[in-house]
């Protein structure tokens, strides 16, 4: 029976039809954020936010929080401002990145970063407020859900975000600049937390918020962290093969920083295939939830053969 059921999901998955399902949960994730975050006084940061939170992008983290709560049978109003939340933050986190003082870029998705548009006390001071606002967000505007769920979301973005994820994985990212005998060790540490951390975070909350038990947490934990690896290892190779109009940012940037990347420890090839492995072990953590996996096992494979 468990074979049958296995087949069937594979069947299944191979006739999803992925790109419909990520254009209409886009345009869900997009309407949600323009109307989250109105232009109040002062104008002037709400108009920094705003043109940082609507430039774009694939919007898959906020996707991946509503599919996994789909997946655990909860419904899109539950998750929705925690979708909103964890886009806020990852928003957050590229307008900081790319600050002179951090990875100095002067595009974003196609478009002029927001220090180049606002000023650098103004790309500060937006991300700033988005971070704050993410949590707000989740606190007041999720309905229908127990009180110690949303607890629980909160405290994990914020074990996603700080010392313990993002930032600790960015401090490291820049100590190792330039330092081409920096461990495979120190890469990992670094990508866990500095991209990993947070899609966790969406992945699980996803969970959480439906009611996931401890068993399927940690299935879920498994899958996110390998997609989260296999991510990184994909934009390493972009960043090596494909054009700044593909990327929406400036190509190249790692080499120019003389940084350690997962192809230049180990060359494209051999990058691309621990990426796919990566994906198989994170499909095979979904195999008990069986056909209500599809999306996210279509996701995950979307991971490794985007070409931005």
């Amino acid at each position: 029976m468990v074979a049958a059921d296995n087949i069937q999901t594979a069947s299944q998955v191979e006739k999803f039809d992925l790109l419909a399902y990520l254009k209409e949960k886009k345009q869900l994730c997009d309407e949600a954020l323009d109307k989250a975050l109105p232009v109040r006084y002062p104008e002037k940061i709400y108009e920094a936010m705003r043109y940082a939170l609507l430039a774009g992008g694939k919007r898959l983290r906020p996707i991946l929080c509503l599919t996994t709560n789909e997946m655990l049978g909860g419904t899109i109003e539950m998750a929705l401002p925690t979708a909103v939340a964890v886009e806020s933050i990852h928003t957050m986190s590229l307008i900081h990145d790319d600050l002179p003082a951090m990875d100095n870029d002067d595009y974003r998705r196609g478009k002029l970063t927001n220090h180049k548009v606002y000023g650098e006390d103004i790309a500060i001071l937006a991300g700033d407020g988005l971070l704050a606002y993410a949590f707000e967000f989740v606190a007041t505007q999720t309905r229908n859900v127990p009180a110690e769920r949303v607890l629980k979301v909160i405290a994990r973005l914020g074990q996603a975000t700080g010392a313990t994820g993002l930032v600790g994985g960015q401090v490291l990212d820049l100590e190792s600049e330039g330092k081409t005998d920096t461990p495979v060790e120190t890469l990992n540490f670094i990508h866990s937390h500095k991209t990993g951390a947070l899609l966790e975070a969406c992945v699980v909350c996803g969970g959480i918020l439906a009611g996931a038990t401890p068993e399927e947490e940690q299935r879920l934990s498994r899958y996110s962290q390998n997609i989260g690896l296999a991510f990184q290892i994909i934009d390493d190779i972009l960043d090596i093969t494909a054009t700044a109009e593909q990327l929406g940012k400036t190509a190249g940037k790692d080499l120019k920083a003389n940084k350690v990347t997962y192809p230049s420890l180990w060359g494209i090839d051999e990058s691309r295939a621990k990426a796919q492995q990566l994906i198989k072990e994170a499909c095979a953590e979904l195999e008990p939830f069986g056909a209500k996996a599809q999306a996210l096992i279509a996701i995950a494979h979307f991971i490794i053969s985007r070409d931005r």
